[in-house]
């Protein structure tokens, strides 16, 4: 009995709201808005003086030689770590998850693949991020700087 007496003024606001929602003048001519201008129907025209935007067509100067792509190290470049990178040696250990690898405790972010396999033996430079979200589910995140092999 409650809900009955909570729905019949509930729907009598509707019905009055959507009354007011609707209110066609019946006419073929659309009614002003509130502040008086005529809605838009149509896009404006563009401005016939405006200039068209230039392009500066000059083409790039000497001879167009491809250049070829230096293969790329294994494992990165061998700069010392910077202020706050760790540097770890070990082996490489696959995670319970696929794609994941660990190195002492740590799981590898990043780095280059081709290096960073189950059984290889490395040594990484880079920065444990104990925040960082991953769906390994195991180790502490290490992002990976440079890797190479040991």
């Amino acid at each position: 009995m409650r809900t009955f007496r909570l729905a019949v003024p509930v729907l009598a606001v509707c019905v009055a709201l959507s009354a007011c929602g609707s209110q066609d003048t019946g006419g073929g001519t659309p009614s002003p808005t509130p502040t008086g201008a005529q809605p838009v129907t149509s896009q404006p025209t563009p401005d016939p003086t405006a200039l068209p935007p230039t392009v500066d067509p000059t083409p790039p100067s000497g001879p167009k030689t491809p250049k070829t792509p230096k293969p790329p190290k294994p494992g990165g470049p061998s700069t010392p770590p910077g202020v706050g990178a760790t540097t770890l040696t070990g082996t490489v250990q696959g995670g319970v998850e696929p794609n994941c690898v660990l190195l002492d405790g740590y799981l590898l972010v990043g780095g280059p693949r081709d290096v960073l396999t189950p059984g290889a033996r490395v040594e990484v430079t880079g920065r444990a991020e104990p925040g960082m979200m991953t769906t390994c589910q195991q180790g502490t995140p290490f992002v990976v700087t440079a890797a190479r092999p040991t």
